[in-house]
């Protein structure tokens, strides 16, 4: 039932953004069932974590009265509940390092953003070599682990001298659904927290702008396409250069370290002839 209180258009928003996420779910055989009992942990995580009175965790019958979830449930959940947020899986994290140096910090680039091929093996290469790259960031991984999950990853390849190649000017696998979803999960999560907060109008908004049109052509959505392909990413590097700098100086205590994610995305799909149509005079 719908609260009195609710605005209609919350609603209408909600079933808009669920539409792309049921897509996927089908394509992948998760059922509205399996998606229920997933919600419904999600529902109750969220009431114990962020909605304390006091600082006081709440109990199974507030958590009930918020979400809807029957206490009995609330309660198994409570007790099955992994306390711990989803994170970038480490392999991310360790590429997102590597291919920052790579493409940042000399000799392993000619200039800021444009990645030298490195010749694989240290004894060939030295200091510029990719098993260098790879100690510099870690000693504890060899570089052929990574370059064989890069490989896969299809993030970089090797030529016939045994030199690899980044394929990409940022750590974005071309290959391998495991990793793909979990960038999927971590840019919409933040990207979603953003809007959330935003809409919620407390504290300084969050910059989220966006720009739509809807009668281009197909040719000029291909050429479009391609100047936000080349142009966003110089922007982006440009902002991970901003940061990397800043993260070098910078010494916050454990408690005090923030996180930051800047995003940038493109959409196209045909325009809905019921939307475009000219109202009447």
């Amino acid at each position: 039932m719908q609260s009195p209180t609710l605005p209609p258009s919350m609603l209408s928003a909600l079933r808009r953004v669920m539409r792309p996420l049921v897509r996927l779910m089908l394509r992948k055989g998760v059922t509205y069932t399996m998606f229920a009992d997933l919600l419904k942990e999600v529902f109750v995580d969220v009431a114990h974590r962020e909605f304390r009175l006091d600082d006081a965790a709440p109990t199974d019958s507030r958590i009930s009265l918020l979400t809807g979830v029957h206490r009995k449930d609330v309660r198994r959940l409570r007790n099955e509940s992994d306390t711990s947020t989803a994170a970038l899986p480490e392999n991310i994290t360790l590429g997102a390092q590597l291919v920052n140096v790579w493409t940042n910090c000399k000799p392993f680039c000619s200039a800021s953003g444009q990645a030298l091929a490195l010749p694989r093996l240290a004894s060939v290469g030295g200091d510029c070599s990719f098993d260098a790259l790879v100690a510099k960031i870690s000693t504890d991984i060899r570089g052929r682990v990574v370059l064989d999950e890069w490989l896969r990853l299809g993030v970089v390849r090797v030529d016939e001298q045994d030199c690899v190649h980044l394929e990409a000017q940022a750590f974005v696998p071309q290959k391998g659904f495991d990793e793909k979803a979990a960038y999927f999960g971590h840019n919409l999560h933040d990207h979603a927290c953003a809007a959330v907060h935003n809409l919620s109008g407390e504290g300084q908004p969050f910059f989220e702008r966006s720009v739509h049109y809807d009668a281009l052509s197909v040719a000029s959505v291909d050429k479009f396409r391609e100047v936000v392909a080349k142009d966003g990413m110089q922007l982006l590097l440009a902002f991970s250069r901003i940061a990397a700098d800043l993260e070098n100086v910078d010494v916050p205590s454990t408690e005090q370290r923030q996180r930051i994610t800047v995003g940038l995305y493109f959409y196209t799909e045909a325009t809905d002839p019921e939307l475009s149509k000219t109202p009447d005079p």
